[in-house]
């Protein structure tokens, strides 16, 4: 659709090369609400954008640097799931980071969206769930509880499983048990 009504756009949209498009201090100023896309994000907010299961590379990522640090409000938007159910865009911890939970805002899936400016991680956790695929909300709960009973409080995590959902798609062909 997008080649095909070209012509009309040509009349609306102004390109500008990279320098001035994804200049920090345009994106501030024009107050941009930013949204991306991603392959996975994290029960506390840490986006994956370019790698699947953290070393097959999707995509690069681009400016979503430039406009996820610069931007008035910075959101990530994907399915919840991926390859029929196999794959969880929601995990524990993703395999890859190209955007720390200090840059991201808002996450969205079509179960609703996680704004998660000024929330503690393990708030931000419970925002994440919410906007999991509901198969994998238990799955992401039960991996909290565990963590949350570790010796490391103030972000959660249980090591050894961190990437149980990753090495289950690896294993089966489906994050899933």
């Amino acid at each position: 659709k997008m080649n095909r009504d070209a012509a009309k756009y040509r009349e609306n949209i102004i390109l500008r090369p990279q320098q001035i498009s994804n200049h920090p201090e345009v994106i501030r100023r024009l107050g941009l609400i930013a949204t991306n896309g991603m392959i996975e994000a994290d029960i506390y907010g840490n986006i994956n954008s370019t790698n699947v299961i953290g070393s097959r590379v999707m995509n690069g990522i681009g400016g979503s640097g430039d406009f996820t640090r610069n931007a008035y409000i910075s959101s990530f938007i994907s399915p919840a799931v991926a390859k029929g159910g196999k794959l969880s865009a929601i995990v524990p911890y993703v395999t890859h980071t190209d955007h720390t939970e200090h840059d991201v805002m808002v996450i969205i899936t079509e179960y609703g969206y996680a704004d998660l400016r000024g929330l503690a991680p393990r708030d931000r956790a419970q925002k994440m769930i919410s906007i999991a695929a509901p198969e994998y909300r238990p799955l992401l709960e039960e991996y909290v509880d565990r963590a949350g009973q570790g010796e490391f409080l103030q972000t959660p995590h249980e090591l050894a499983h961190v990437f149980d959902f990753q090495k289950r798609f690896v294993e089966t062909g489906s994050m899933l048990p």
